[in-house]
Formats: structure tokens, C-alpha cells, sequence
């Protein structure tokens, strides 16, 4: 049913457009009494052969929703009805910001892939922050892992990256389980020149003394890289990952390639610029993950991200090296049901490897 929603209707209909709607719609069905009881039958894969530990927190599954979703901290509780164990919260940054002129957002249905240049627009962390306070006054009966992803405000200039980013740290750690600091996204400009390690590093120590502080604790801290790093670049964030005390990397984000795509080339040009998400980005991101995990052997928490669509994705970025997972595009692509049928089947090939043994 939801594909032929998604194909006769919601692809008719402008990207972001039809993203607020289905987000409106899945808040507005977790207020409906009764209806979240129904949605979790539905939709949540309740499996302790999935539950796993990772930076010292539980999570009933490895399959988390990435970053871009919820912006704002305003679906928390209905997307954990819709099969995710974790919410990354965000782009959010220390301002407000409405972000890129639209359009900003294009589907390359042959591709199943997303085209977006959203460019952080968020309601600023002060904002996100007093959500995330009221989130954790109430929790729900089901509770949803939180980590908060975190950028650089656009009017920010690069000198003044790190204070920016240790703002947005001091204002939404205490509220998240875990932060990832976001140099990645090819949306804001300048912002992936902050990957190299001599500008890097100021803005995770700047993030770490001030997400710790604020939250009285040591707060997970990860960094998001993207997939076009070079191997070398890959190498030395990792470097510098471990001899920072970090506690992990996502790896990755959107890419700025657009190889090999099966959409035409004047529809690939009519999207535009913006980062790539979705199947296209599937073995550079597993490649970099491999990369991530041969070179810190295991010291690091590693999040593997892009072009995930199966179950067989699942465990091949676990196999690689990856503790949990997240996904975005996918979900857009397969609707509600997706999660829950990924990690049936994810539950039921381990089974049955543990039998065969």
C-alpha cells in the first residue's frame, strides 16, 4: 500500500513537502490513544537475539534513523513506534537558521536515491534543547535512544568554528545520549575543510570539554566524516580519533560524486548540487568503514551509514566492523514497515547461522 502511495502520490508532490506531511502524520498517530500500542505491534521488531551495548547504553537493535529525519527533536517518542532503537537528532546548530533556498531536496527514483542541499535548517539549539529537556521530563513507556548531531552555524565564520560548535555542545548535552560532531555535510560552505586534522582537532576538544561539563558526565562524543575523504584523510581523522580520546566515527555522510547513477544525466543536472544519499553510496561508505575499522582496530565505536536497504547491508556493515547502523533514505523509499522487516529477517539469519554451527 505505501508503495503505491509513494508512487502515484507522494512522488507527485515537492520532497520536503511530502517529508512534512508523512512526520506530521506519524506525530500526529502517536497522540491517538490506543494507536501507539497498535504501531509498535506493527512496526517494532522486539528481539533480544538484536539487543546490543554500545557506548556503555542499550539499544534494542543495531538499526538506528540517521541524522536529517527529525531536525528538531519534535517525533522522538512516535518514531521509536515506527521501529528504530536510536533517533539522531539534527543538523542542529548553535543559531537558528532557515537554510538553503528551496527547492532543496530531489529524489533519483531509478537510483532510489536522495539528492538534498538543506543546508542545517534547524530552530537553533537553544530551542532543541529545551525539547529534548521535555523529553526527558516525560519519557516515553517506551524509551528511544537520543544522540544529537551537532554543525556549524553558517554566519559562523572557520576561525570561530570551535566556540560555535562548544555552544551547541553546552546547550544539548545534557539531554543527549550521545553527540556526533557533524564536519561533513557539503551544504555549508567551508564546512568539510574542518576535517582536516589541524582544524579538527580544536573543535572536538572544544566539544569535549564543553558537552562534559555541562552534563556533569562524560558524554559519548563520535564525528561524522564524509565518504569522499581520501584513504589518507580517512586514515588520519581515524589517527586523530583515537589520540583524542574520541569515542567513535560515522562513517559517512552524504557524498558530492555522482557516478555510475542509472538517472538520466539532464535529471541528475536538474537536481543539482547537494549531497548524494541512498543506494549509490553504498560501497564507499562500506569501504571507508572497512578502512575505519582496519586502522583502529577496534578501539573506536564505529556507526555505519549509507546506502543501507536490507538486511543483508545490516550485517554486512556489522561484519565490517560497524556496532549499530543507521539509515534515512531507505525508509523514505520502503515506508513504515521497513525497519521492522529488515530486522525480522536480520534476527532470523542469525539464527540460523547459529544453527548451522
Amino acid at each position: 500500500m505505501y508503495k503505491t502511495l509513494y508512487r502515484h502520490v507522494l512522488t507527485r508532490i515537492d520532497p520536503e513537502v511530502a517529508h512534512h506531511w508523512a512526520f506530521a502524520g506519524m506525530r500526529l498517530s502517536g497522540r491517538v490513544p490506543v494507536a501507539p500500542q497498535v504501531l509498535r505491534r506493527a512496526f517494532v521488531q522486539d528481539d533480544e537475539r538484536l539487543r546490543t551495548r554500545v557506548l556503555g547504553i542499550d539499544f534494542p537493535t543495531p538499526l538506528g534513523l540517521a541524522a536529517g529525519f527529525d531536525k528538531n527533536a519534535t517525533g522522538l517518542t512516535s518514531l521509536g513506534h515506527f521501529g528504530f532503537s536510536c533517533v539522531e537528532v539534527g543538523t542542529v546548530t548553535a543559531l537558528p537558521q532557515p537554510g538553503n533556498p528551496k527547492p532543496r531536496l530531489h529524489r533519483l527514483v531509478a537510483d532510489r536515491a536522495v539528492v538534498n542541499r538543506m543546508g542545517f535548517n534547524n530552530d537553533g539549539a537553544e530551542v532543541v534543547a529545551k525539547r529534548l529537556r521535555q523529553f526527558r521530563a516525560a519519557p516515553p513507556a517506551h524509551p528511544v535512544v537520543v544522540g544529537v548531531n551537532i554543525g556549524k552555524s553558517k554566519v559562523v565564520d572557520e576561525a570561530d568554528a570551535a566556540a560555535d560548535y562548544a555552544t551547541s555542545a553546552r546547550l544539548l548535552a545534557p539531554y543527549a545520549d550521545y553527540l556526533v560532531v557533524n564536519v561533513s555535510s557539503p551544504n555549508t560552505p567551508g564546512l568539510r575543510d574542518l576535517q582536516a586534522v589541524e582544524k579538527l582537532r580544536p573543535v572536538l576538544t572544544a566539544v569535549r570539554e564543553a558537552a562534559d561539563a555541562a552534563a556533569h558526565r562524560r558524554v559519548p562524543l563520535l564525528v561524522k566524516i564524509a565518504p569522499d575523504l581520501s584513504d589518507e584523510d580517512v586514515d588520519a581523522v581515524a589517527d586523530l580519533a583515537v589520540e583524542t580520546g574520541l569515542d567513535g566515527i560515522v562513517a559517512t555522510n552524504t557524498t558530492i560524486g555522482r557516478e555510475g547513477l542509472r538517472t538520466p544525466a539532464a535529471e541528475v543536472a536538474a537536481a543539482g548540487g547537494g549531497g548524494l544519499s541512498g543506494a549509490p553510496l553504498k560501497e564507499r561508505s562500506l569501504a571507508v568503514l572497512r578502512r575505519l575499522s582496519a586502522r583502529t582496530h577496534g578501539s573506536l565505536v564505529l556507526i555505519g551509514v549509507g546506502g543501507i536497504e536490507t538486511a543483508a547491508d545490516v550485517a554486512e556493515r556489522l561484519e565490517a566492523g560497524a556496532s549499530l547502523v543507521q539509515a534515512y533514505t531507505a525508509f523514505i523509499y520502503e515506508g513504515p514497515g521497513w525497519a521492522r522487516r529488515v530486522l525480522a529477517e536480520l534476527a532470523a539469519s542469525r539464527t540460523r547461522r547459529e544453527t548451522d554451527r
